[in-house]
């Protein structure tokens, strides 16, 4: 018998009796849904595919495909550690997730045997999965794109204790990763690589580009690639080897006094201008710019050839900012390669966001670089679920554009009770629950996914 919980005041002159005897009760029943999108995508048997097993096949209770599958979903779920599987793996909602029945099937894997996991693979079951990836990124599309494009950049991770690649970051005043992250243009997650906490050099961006563009032609031989990403990635060897295998690229470039000698009168009128019109009419909002764009061919010392270098001046209270950017595209205003094509590259911190803060991606506590590489792996498939979630759903709906933490707070932790009968299983849901309209639409749309895989 258990004792009810003391000391709740009454509702109504009615006392409370509350217990924790409620039965077989999870708190995460639309965890259902993200079941079917998993066997939809087979993100897990992907990943599975790439390690290699060591164990007695007569004696594996838990193959490796269901664990990770389970890591992903508890990811999804908002349990960021793996300590936590330790509970989940009693929990009817995730034993029935992974095709276990909810009350007289087997308990799921423990924190142990997914750290086991983690210090499995190798550097050549790693490379694997990374390919991986990329194939779940091509097959993500319904047909062979003509044209994507590629957005570039990097992450700070802090670290605590000794771990394998950390390094001590000035700009963050203390040691960490800085793994570096690659989505396309829609949020579709590419790959993300585990490295130490400084910027990249232009021979190791090479390296990386010419693996994951290697792969990505391997699947889509005709597809035109356009890297974009900020001036850490201007480099000569990225820009040689774009032009040289045909690809376009558009990056952030630093300001230098060769650069800025070219702008200095532009940025001068631009400055009149501003101040022409802020006497016309005081009343001016403080925030109003007056934004110019200019463009010029130049080279650097350490380049091979001139290329396209575009500038915009921006003129307000503050007084003259001046931006730079270097592409090989020839055709377009340098306005609209600005504002429309690089501009729109800032999308990809709300990305970053996502795998990062919602998914908790920066949980990279491993000893081993080789698990911490690993761990960002299980955390890119989490994204991919719910990424390929918000796919589901209709243009218009605000669930399309909602942040990950709330569809989990919305969609995701419901309570459900679970009851095992003779030969059906039945899940309570709420009946106050007022989202039950978009679970429903998700369950019709869910054959949708069939272009996915």
């Amino acid at each position: 018998m258990i004792d009810p919980m003391p000391g709740l005041s009454p509702v109504c002159t009615q006392p409370l009796d509350v217990r924790f005897d409620g039965g077989i009760v999870s708190s995460d029943g639309g965890l259902l849904l993200f079941r079917e999108l998993e066997d939809r995508l087979c993100l897990a048997d992907r990943l599975a595919s790439c390690l290699t097993d060591p164990r007695n096949p007569a004696q594996i209770a838990h193959p490796l495909a269901e664990i990770i599958r389970f890591r992903m979903l508890a990811i999804v779920a908002g349990y960021e550690d793996g300590n936590d599987c330790n509970t989940l793996r009693h929990d009817p909602i995730f034993k029935m997730a992974l095709g276990r029945l909810p009350e007289h099937g087997p308990a799921l894997c423990s924190q142990s045997t997914i750290s086991r996991l983690e210090n499995l693979p190798s550097r050549t079951d790693l490379y694997r999965m990374a390919q991986a990836l990329v194939d779940q990124y091509c097959a993500s599309f319904p047909q062979v794109p003509d044209r994507i494009v590629l957005d570039l950049d990097d992450s700070f991770d802090a670290t605590h204790g000794r771990q394998q690649l950390q390094l001590f970051n000035a700009y963050y005043d203390e040691h960490g990763f800085q793994p570096l992250v690659i989505f396309d243009g829609s949020g579709r997650l590419v790959t993300t690589v585990l490295r130490p906490a400084k910027r990249p050099s232009g021979r190791e961006i090479l390296t990386l580009l010419k693996r994951i563009v290697g792969r990505l032609r391997t699947n889509w031989p005709k597809v035109q690639v356009t890297l974009r990403g900020d001036s850490h990635y201007a480099c000569p060897e990225v820009m040689d080897y774009c032009e040289a295998e045909g690809h376009r690229y558009i990056f952030g470039l630093a300001g230098t006094q060769p650069l800025h000698r070219r702008t200095t009168a532009l940025a001068q009128t631009t400055k009149d201008r501003y101040a022409a019109v802020k006497t016309a009419d005081p009343a001016l909002p403080a925030d109003t710019k007056i934004r110019r764009f200019t463009e010029f061919y130049d080279g650097a010392a350490r380049w091979q050839r001139v290329r396209r270098i575009i500038a915009r001046v921006e003129a307000g209270d503050q007084g003259v900012d001046v931006r730079f950017i270097v592409t090989n595209i020839t055709t377009g205003r340098a306005k609209n390669l600005y504002q429309r094509t690089y501009c729109a590259r800032g999308q990809m911190e709300n990305y970053i966001k996502s795998y990062k803060r919602h998914l908790a991606a920066d949980r990279t506590s491993c000893c081993s670089a080789r698990a911490n590489q690993f761990r960002l792996f299980v955390h890119a498939a989490a994204y991919w679920l719910l990424w390929a979630f918000q796919t589901v759903l209709p243009k218009r709906s605000p669930w399309r554009t909602a942040q990950f933490d709330t569809i989990r707070l919305g969609l995701i932790k419901i309570g459900a009770r679970v009851k095992q009968l003779k030969n059906r299983i039945r899940v309570y849901l709420p009946t106050a629950d007022p989202n039950q309209p978009i679970l429903r639409l998700v369950v019709d749309r869910l054959p949708r996914l069939t272009l996915l895989t």
